[in-house]
């Protein structure tokens, strides 16, 4: 016999099943409420305690500090396998085999050139535009060069469809962070591989040769990983919520990009940088600012501490510290943000007042580190977030269609004024 949840309004007692997840997650199905109490809906701003679909993608367990792609721990693919075998496993289920990763690499580096006309709607942007807004609308303008709408039903169209916005989206990224620097666009070189490809057209220089620093490769391609899903935050409900409107990938990818530019989502790794600056033009005083953190009426936020989901010390930071003191240490930067950084991260490991509080630094506060050293400007960041989420994006869009989950629609409780009549505007 199925468990139930019983809940009881005004007298009435209504029951409702409990359903359980791989992981024992038990949810109240309440997809009938609304009918059987007549009217009564839920009300739970921010949708924390509201699941909003059933997914076998990823597995986080905030309290415990846990993340599972399809089953496998973040930590054993971060340390195992490249960027585009983790967006093969998020997207289709399961690890590539030799033969499948070999053409999944081909497939996409034959899909990487872009229509000569989307430099033109580049160029049009002024150089003032943040580098996430150019991102989103050149996104969304693929659309315009793939009319066609994806046959979600079938897995040729499907891995078009896939191929094709994972070949374009580094392009994009190169292009808008070239055209900012006014440095000549660059279309990549198809015998490398899709990370060390993203470097060199970020930062080839005309007229000379790019020399891949391979711990710099190895640091992206696990920052990538560990950003490439997240279940269901900001950008990603984004997604499937405008997917469920049976709005195309491009689409639906643009304005998830457009939620990961929220200074609260993608955007962090971006304020962790200007507060570090913000630190430094003030003296650099990183106790001064750790004083300030712990004082409850100073209005300073400390960036890059502690998270909304992780209860614990985020298990994508500590695989990430290792590759950023490795990052610095080879490139011997000397840079006082970077200094600020690592002092403010020595004294939160070590203040009783963050311990207790388990604020620690988060995967946002190394990534802020990793690609200030690597000279990635700062506007940028969020940008960098985007590309490694984009597999998590697909995915969560083609399992969204793929279960033919209804159109997002959200209830409300209204606050506002009841009926009344209508003043004319000579008695206003």
């Amino acid at each position: 016999m199925s468990k139930q949840a019983t809940i009881e309004i005004d007298g009435e007692k209504y029951e409702f099943p409990l359903v359980t997840g791989t992981e024992n997650e038990v949810a109240i199905d309440i997809t009938t409420l609304r009918t059987a109490t007549k009217g009564v809906i839920t009300l739970d701003s921010g949708f924390k305690n509201t699941g909003s679909c059933e997914s076998a993608i990823t597995f986080l367990d905030g309290e415990k500090g846990i993340l599972r792609y399809r089953g496998y721990s973040i930590e054993e693919l971060a340390q195992k396998v490249d960027f585009l075998e983790v967006a093969y496993l998020l997207i289709f289920g399961e690890l590539p085999t030799k033969a499948q990763n070999d053409k999944f690499h081909d497939d996409i580096k034959a899909q990487s050139a872009v229509d000569e006309d989307i430099k033109k709607i580049l160029e049009a942007f002024p150089k003032s535009a943040h580098p996430m807004g150019i991102i989103s609308s050149l996104t969304s303008a693929l659309t315009a060069f793939n009319p066609s709408s994806v046959n979600v039903e079938s897995e040729e169209d499907m891995y078009k469809s896939v191929v094709k916005i994972l070949g374009k989206m580094p392009v994009l990224v190169a292009w808008t962070m070239r055209k900012k620097q006014g440095l000549p666009l660059d279309y990549g070189d198809d015998e490398l591989g899709y990370v060390e490809n993203i470097l060199k057209m970020m930062f080839s220089k005309p007229s000379t040769k790019y020399v891949q620093n391979q711990v710099l490769v190895d640091a992206l391609d696990k920052l990538l990983i560990l950003h490439a899903d997240h279940e269901q935050n900001c950008s990603t409900s984004t997604v499937r919520i405008v997917g469920s409107a049976h709005a195309g990938l491009f689409a639906s990818i643009s304005a998830g990009i457009s939620a990961l530019w929220g200074p609260l989502h993608g955007g962090a790794n971006q304020a962790v940088l200007e507060m570090l600056q913000a630190i430094e033009a003030d003296g650099g005083d990183t106790k001064k600012y750790m004083a300030k953190a712990k004082d409850k009426n100073d209005p300073f936020r400390l960036m890059g501490f502690g998270h909304r989901v992780y209860k614990n010390f985020d298990p994508r930071a500590k695989i990430i510290k290792k590759a950023a003191d490795e990052v610095l240490e080879a490139l011997g930067v000397e840079d006082p943000i970077l200094a600020i950084a690592k002092g403010l991260e020595k004294e939160a490991l070590e203040d009783p007042y963050f311990v207790e509080r388990k604020l620690y630094p988060n995967v946002d506060f190394y990534s802020g580190i990793i690609y200030r050293a690597m000279n990635i400007p700062t506007e940028m960041f969020t940008v960098m977030f985007a590309i490694g989420r984009l597999p998590g994006w697909i995915a969560q869009w083609r399992e969204m269609r793929l279960r033919k989950e209804p159109i997002g629609r959200p209830r409300q409780l209204y606050i506002g004024e009841t009926q009344r009549p209508f003043v004319e505007v000579e008695n206003r």
